[in-house]
C-alpha cells in the first residue's frame, strides 16, 4: 500500500512566511494550442515560478554548507526506498522534543519520521506560530543513533527564533537529508515500511519540493 505524506502545491500558497507564494499558470493554454495542432488535437504545458522550499520538501547539505552535496548529487539510497519508523511526540507537553523521544528505537540506517500532527494547522496562520521542533541534542543523538534521514510535519525541524539553526547544523553536516512539512504520518505504522522523498536533480539547489509517500505492507 502506498501511502502519500506530502502536501500539494497550489498558485498562492505560503509554505513559509517571508518567502514568496508559488505561481501555477499557463504557458501554453489548450485554447491557444488548438491552432498549432492538427484539428481535434490540443496540449497544455503549465509553468510554476517558486522557490525550492515550498510544499514538502528536501533539504541537502548544499542548503546550509556551500561545499555540500546539492541535490542533484544525492544518491537515490539517501532519500528512497529507506526502512522508516514513526515516532509519535505529544506537542502539548511542550514544543521541544528531545532524544527522549528516541530512545529505545532501532534507527540505523532509517528514515526518522517525527509525527507531532502540527500538519492539522496548514494553510492557517497558526502553523506559523509556536510549531514543535527538535533539539540540539536531538540531532546529535540522531546522528549518532545511524539516521539516514529525519522527517517532520512541522514548519521546522528547528526552533525558528534560534537563529544558528542547530539541528538543520548538525543533521546536515553529518549528510543526513531532512524532510520538512511532511503531512498525515498518523496513516503509518510505527515501523516496518520504507520511505521515498526524491527531488528533481536539479544542480546547485539545496533544497527542493519532493512527492513524499510511505510503502506499506499490506498485514492479513
Amino acid at each position: 500500500m502506498l501511502v502519500d505524506v506530502s502536501h500539494v502545491i497550489e498558485s498562492g500558497m505560503i509554505t513559509y512566511r517571508g518567502l514568496p507564494a508559488p505561481l501555477v499558470c499557463d504557458f501554453l493554454s489548450r485554447e491557444r494550442s488548438r491552432a498549432q495542432y492538427a484539428p481535434g488535437t490540443e496540449f497544455h504545458i503549465g509553468k510554476i515560478e517558486m522557490v525550492a522550499n515550498t510544499g514538502t520538501y528536501l533539504d541537502s547539505p548544499f542548503h546550509r554548507y556551500a561545499h555540500g552535496r546539492d541535490v542533484s548529487q544525492l544518491p537515490l539510497e539517501k532519500v528512497a526506498n529507506l526502512e522508516a519508523v514513526v515516532v509519535h511526540v505529544d506537542h502539548s507537553t511542550g514544543r521541544a522534543t528531545g532524544p527522549a523521544a528516541f530512545e529505545g528505537r532501532d534507527l540505523q540506517g532509517k528514515a526518522v519520521l517525527v509525527h507531532t500532527g502540527w500538519d492539522d494547522h496548514w494553510r492557517t496562520d497558526k502553523y506559523f506560530e509556536g510549531h514543535p521542533f527538535l533539539t540540539r541534542d536531538t540531532a546529535q543523538f540522531l546522528v549518532e543513533s545511524g539516521a539516514a534521514l529525519v522527517g517532520i510535519d512541522s514548519l521546522n525541524v528547528d526552533d525558528t527564533a534560534d537563529l544558528s539553526r542547530p539541528v538543520h547544523s548538525i543533521l546536515l553536516a553529518a549528510q543526513v537529508p531532512i524532510v520538512e512539512h511532511l503531512r498525515g504520518l498518523w496513516q503509518l505504522p510505527s515501523d516496518g515500511f520504507r520511505f521515498f522523498a526524491v527531488p528533481v536533480k536539479v544542480k546547485g539547489m539545496g533544497t527542493f519540493p519532493v512527492r513524499a509517500f510511505a510503502l506499506v505492507e499490506k498485514t492479513a
